[in-house]
C-alpha cells in the first residue's frame, strides 16, 4: 500500500471514529481511475453488535450509518481529503454488511487520481 492509500485511510478512520465513536480495525483503500474504494473491518460498536441480534435492529443500523456517513460528506469533505487526491469530491456511495462487520465506500472524483 502506497503513502496516498495509507494517508486516505486514516481520513477515513478519524472521520468514523470521531462519527461513531470506534473507527474500523482494518481499512483498506485502492484508487481507480478516478474512484477511491475503501472497505473497512471491524466498524461496529459493541452496542451496535447487541443491536443487530434482531432483524429490525440489523435494519436500523444499516440505515443509521449508511445515511449518516454520507450526509456528513455532503456536508463538508473531511480536512485533507481532497487535497491528498488533488480532486474534489463529487459522489459518495456506501453500504454495509452489518452481519459480516463491515463496510465498502465509493469516493468519486472530479478527475483520476494519480
Amino acid at each position: 500500500m502506497g503513502k496516498k492509500e495509507t494517508v486516505f485511510n486514516e481520513i477515513v478512520r478519524k472521520v468514523r471514529k470521531e462519527l461513531y465513536g470506534k473507527g474500523p480495525d482494518r481499512v483498506y483503500t485502492h484508487f481507480v481511475e478516478n474512484m477511491a474504494v475503501t472497505t473497512m473491518y471491524g466498524i461496529l460498536t459493541p452496542t451496535e453488535k447487541f443491536i443487530i441480534q434482531s432483524e429490525e435492529g440489523k435494519k436500523v443500523i444499516h440505515n443509521a450509518r449508511t445515511q449518516m456517513i454520507q450526509e456528513i460528506y455532503k456536508q463538508q469533505v473531511p480536512e485533507g481529503l481532497e487535497e491528498l487526491v488533488d480532486s474534489k469530491l463529487l459522489h459518495l456511495f456506501s453500504d454495509i454488511k452489518v452481519e459480516e462487520d463491515m463496510a465498502v465506500s465509493v469516493f468519486i472524483f472530479e478527475k483520476p487520481i494519480v
